[in-house]
């Protein structure tokens, strides 16, 4: 075996596959195993290999548990377990995977009940060439196998997190991204609506999640999840990904319109300064990357008026109103009732749903007709109830 070959072989294969060359060797020596099993072993068995990548030299091993008459099902035992159809922490003896005390003992005399004992195997003088191809297809296996499993636990750890990924084709109504080492999935659900793509486009997209399928893994990519206006502003805002300044509730429509609630641990940071940045810089970028989605950006407060007051910019508010029921009421001058309503109800729907509160937008004329028609009804209802007090009274007379 050229050993100068064989460990170029293991470095390029490691390359390729995005792998460590443990990783790899780790791989070759389970394939060697199993093909050595397969041709020499009996089943049952536990067969293990190690390579010496320096010299190319193959040794196996058979391993052994150790146990005693304790550890093991009697007779009587097996056929209660076979009624009962219970476990217990014993074993069935089988001859090729475990061996008793006293003849382990022989092999190694300071051995313990439930210690493993390796028992060395002659390497056959024909291994090469009778086993060659199925360790080439199991090594092949494993590798592929080792590829998937690497692949997943990488983008496993990038879930909820942006990546970049260019458009490699469009399969219906779903856009494939080639994201690096493997393929993403944009599905129309996860699209901006109004969005295009094309071939060769570069997108920052959000890692919605990541599933194990027997192809490999498969990872689900949105454009149009909020937390990816989030992510964005954590890469452009250095207040926000240090911390100084957080993002405390955000509410979008993609394409359309976000709204984000932001907040200082700093009390010299002004937080919605941060996030514009100077002369709007900072905000621009995330809204190019979004293809020129508005973006409202206000100051959190505990305050629940003062919070609904800043969710409806940029219209002013002239009160707000706290009801049962999580209802706010919000009075805004005649002049900006559309613009804090929006387009379509956008403004306060979003405002709605960035504070948590279910908001009805006034002017101060319609609330003082709704105010004089509410006191209406009770003088209304006051009547009644005298009315009906005196015909009790009568009738008791």
């Amino acid at each position: 075996m050229d050993i100068k070959m064989f460990t170029s072989a293991i470095a390029q294969i490691a390359e390729e596959k995005g792998l460590s060359s443990e990783k790899i060797i780790e791989t070759i020596e389970q394939a060697l195993a199993a093909a050595y099993k397969k041709d020499y072993g009996k089943k049952g068995q536990v067969i293990k290999a190690k390579l010496n990548p320096e010299s190319g030299e193959v040794k196996f091993w058979q391993v052994k548990l150790v146990a005693d008459k304790d550890m093991i099902y009697s007779e009587k035992e097996l056929v209660e377990l076979k009624e009962k159809k219970e476990g217990e922490k014993k074993i069935r003896f089988n001859p090729e995977k475990h061996i008793m005390l006293q003849e382990a003992k022989k092999i190694k005399s300071k051995i313990k009940s439930g210690e493993e004992l390796i028992i060395p195997l002659k390497t056959q003088k024909d291994y090469g060439r009778i086993a060659a191809q199925t360790a080439k297809q199991v090594i092949m296996q494993r590798i592929r196998e080792a590829e998937k499993k690497s692949i997943f636990d990488e983008y496993k750890s990038k879930e909820e997190q942006i990546i970049s990924g260019i458009v490699q084709r469009i399969e219906g109504r779903n856009i494939i991204l080639d994201i690096g080492k493997t393929l993403g999935v944009l599905s129309r659900e996860e699209q901006i609506p109004g969005e295009f793509y094309r071939p060769g486009q570069r997108l920052k997209v959000y890692v919605l999640g990541v599933e194990e399928t027997p192809r490999g893994p498969k990872i689900f990519l949105s454009r149009a999840y909020p937390k990816l206006v989030s992510r964005l502003f954590e890469l452009e805002v250095p207040e926000i990904s240090s911390g100084a300044v957080i993002i405390k509730s955000i509410a979008r429509e993609a394409g359309s319109r976000t709204k984000i609630a932001v907040a200082s641990t700093e009390e010299s940071i002004d937080p919605i300064g941060a996030a514009v940045g100077q002369r709007g810089t900072r905000v621009q970028v995330v809204i190019n990357e979004l293809g020129g989605e508005k973006i409202d950006i206000i100051e959190y407060s505990e305050d629940p008026k003062q919070y609904i007051t800043n969710s409806l910019s940029p219209a002013k508010v002239l009160e707000v109103k706290i009801l049962p029921k999580n209802k706010a009421l919000a009075v805004v001058p005649e002049d900006q009732l559309s613009l804090a309503i929006g387009k379509n109800g956008q403004n306060v729907r979003l405002a709605a749903k960035l504070t948590g509160w279910k908001i009805d937008v006034r002017s101060p004329d319609t609330q003082e007709e709704k105010e004089e028609k509410e006191e209406v009804k009770k003088e209304e209802k006051t009547k009644k109830k005298r009315k009906t007090k005196k015909k009790q009274k009568k009738a008791k007379k």
